[in-house]
């Protein structure tokens, strides 16, 4: 499948989207913000999705978006910051993903964030702090790392943190 038809915005009553494996999928369509009951989206290994749509930040239901195996993803767009239901965000294998923008500090209702594998993550902004309600962080075998922020130790409710093969970190 190589793309998804504008009118899936229409399934008012949908509350799980499974894509995953969709290698051709390049990007989803705008109507995907949209789909007020949403719950979860799988998009794991979605390896050709290249972009999210910004309208992605309008999925106010979302309580787990898995990112998982998208290697071309090389940015989110920063309205992902206002998915307030986000419990769980798997990002594990975005290799080409740079950066983390700031705006992951408004995701208040997270609690389980996966970043291992993405190889060209350089830092974490220092807002990554105010996710209090984080109980996992896995930053394993995110070679580029250099060093955490001092926010890093605000994350009072952190019950498991994996920086396994952080080689680069000081």
């Amino acid at each position: 499948m190589e793309e998804l038809p504008s009118s899936i915005g229409q399934l008012n009553a949908l509350q799980k989207l499974y894509l995953p494996w969709c290698f051709n999928l390049k990007e989803l369509p705008s109507s995907i913000g949209q789909l007020n009951a949403l719950q979860q989206l799988d998009l794991s290994g979605c390896s050709n999705l290249q972009k999210l749509p910004s309208s992605i930040g309008e999925l106010n239901a979302l309580q787990e978006l898995d990112l998982s195996g998208c290697s071309n993803l090389k940015e989110l767009p920063s309205s992902i910051g206002q998915l307030n239901a986000l419990q769980n965000f798997d990002l594990i294998g975005c290799s080409n993903l740079k950066e983390l923008p700031s705006f992951i500090g408004q995701l208040s209702a997270l609690q389980k964030l996966y970043f291992s594998c993405c190889y060209e993550l350089k830092e974490l902004p220092s807002s990554i702090g105010q996710l209090n309600a984080l109980q996992k962080l896995d930053l394993s075998q995110c070679f580029n790392l250099k060093e955490l922020p001092s926010s890093i130790g605000q994350l009072n409710a952190l019950q498991e943190f994996d920086l396994s093969d952080c080689s680069n970190l000081e």
